[in-house]
């Protein structure tokens, strides 16, 4: 319903951000990741997520297309709620999520504030799954495309997992990928990968 509010950044607080917009403030439950990226009195552009519930609505905003993008992945998952999802982007960046999904880690996934080990299992099984399902029906795959993130070798296959986790289809990432230097580490590649597509 709500893409994004721009406007004049006119209050913070921990996991929020107010954004007057029209003479309007809107409030967004935000990661600290984002309100590092904010200064109170500039013009400020949130990506956003209205979430409707029975007794309330909750605008949430994100720095980032791709913070947002994995917000919404993270409470796709049974269990997992719109403040376990803050609490994972504040501990962590996007590519750190998609890292540690891709490679099981859910020790890392833990650090977040209140998200515990069955929580973490939960989101690494589920979005694996949808990412496994994902990569199949994925018929832009061409072989050229998967031959040439193959040629490039070293962490690209990795690289292209952990950005499926961010939504990104193998077809849309292994050309960028196969232009990257294979030996570097994978957080990186996704970083550059992000970059490079206009996404960060």
């Amino acid at each position: 319903m709500l893409y994004s509010v721009r406007g004049k950044l006119i209050h913070t607080a921990p996991g929020s951000a107010v954004v007057e917009c029209g003479g309007v403030g809107f409030h967004c439950q935000t990661t600290f990741n984002t309100l590092r990226t904010l200064s109170p009195g500039s013009e400020v552009m949130l990506y956003t997520c209205l979430n409707v519930r029975e007794d309330a609505m909750e605008l949430f905003g994100f720095a980032t297309k791709t913070e947002l993008d994995t917000f919404k992945s993270l409470i796709s998952v049974s269990g997992v709620g719109p403040k376990a999802g803050l609490a994972v982007l504040s501990e962590l960046s996007p590519e750190q999520v998609a890292m540690a999904i891709a490679t099981d880690d859910i020790k890392t996934i833990t650090r977040a504030q209140g998200v515990g080990k069955k929580i973490a299992q939960r989101i690494v099984l589920e979005l694996k799954d949808k990412l496994a399902k994902a990569a199949a029906t994925d018929n832009g795959f061409s072989a050229v495309g998967a031959g040439a993130a193959a040629a490039a070798g070293g962490n690209v296959p990795k690289a292209i997992e952990a950005l499926g986790v961010l939504g990104y289809a193998p077809s849309d990432v292994s050309g960028v990928l196969a232009e990257l230097d294979g030996s570097l580490p994978v957080e990186q590649l996704i970083a550059l990968t992000l970059k490079q597509m206009g996404r960060r």
